[in-house]
């Protein structure tokens, strides 16, 4: 977390009041404008305002503040914080530009559409919405409904695709793909692609009639064989 003074324009009118630092110098170190420094003197701005005293709360020492008086080059430098606060690491809800929040239910018609997998909660997430807002616009009974048109929100600019990619696997992995379907199922097309119905129907004829022509060859051969021993005998 950047060390940062807290309340500036307080400490500003301390610092007038109690130093003999330059305008320059105070505005610097409060991140003001030197006329506005000007105006807390002349007692134009700042009217109310109570003087909080830098060294007090551990932000200026009395050194630097010496520094200062006997330089007027001199930059004032913040004390370090004798104890750091860590930052949070709770992720901020996703922020949408103004100029594209007219988009966003078009973006969530889009992802009704397509990813209907993803729940309530995910689509908020990937587009800065409210659970109602979603409800509306699957039930269409949202205010716009007639003139929504199913808008990808990557290239929207609403979400990365990295994003939209992580919760559709999310939604994905909370499926149950064990479902068996029931009654008669159609063949795969793999398998019915490599099937001959004429050929399926006629394989077995062929091979009887392929069985009794051998048959017929045989005996023929075998008649033939007896007419000539007749005649030799003859």
């Amino acid at each position: 977390m950047a060390n940062t003074l807290l309340m500036p324009k307080a400490t500003a009118v301390w610092l007038v009041d109690n130093t003999a630092l330059s305008f320059e110098q105070i505005a610097q170190f409060c991140k003001l404008h030197p006329l506005e420094v000007g105006a807390i003197a002349d007692g134009d701005s700042a009217q109310g305002i109570k003087g909080m005293d830098p060294i007090m709360t551990g932000q200026l020492s009395r050194d630097e503040i010496e520094k200062g008086e006997a330089d007027p080059d001199y930059r004032l430098k913040l004390s370090e914080p004798k104890v750091r606060v860590p930052e949070s690491k709770r992720k901020a809800p996703r922020y949408t530009p103004v100029s594209k929040r007219q988009d966003r239910p078009n973006a969530i018609l889009w992802l009704v559409r397509n990813h209907p997998e993803l729940k309530d909660a995910q689509v908020s997430r990937l587009v800065g919405t409210t659970k109602a807002t979603i409800e509306q616009i699957r039930n269409r009974t949202h205010w716009n409904s007639s003139n929504l048109v199913p808008m990808d929100p990557v290239t929207l600019g609403l979400c990365t695709q990295i994003d939209l990619d992580m919760e559709v696997q999310k939604a994905d992995r909370g499926r149950d793909h064990t479902a068996v379907p029931s009654g008669d199922t159609l063949l795969p097309a793999s398998e019915t692609e490599t099937l001959n119905p004429d050929a399926a129907a006629s394989s077995e004829p062929e091979e009887e009639e392929l069985d009794a022509s051998k048959v017929f060859a045989k005996l023929s051969s075998l008649k033939s064989t007896d007419e000539a021993d007749g005649e030799d005998k003859g």
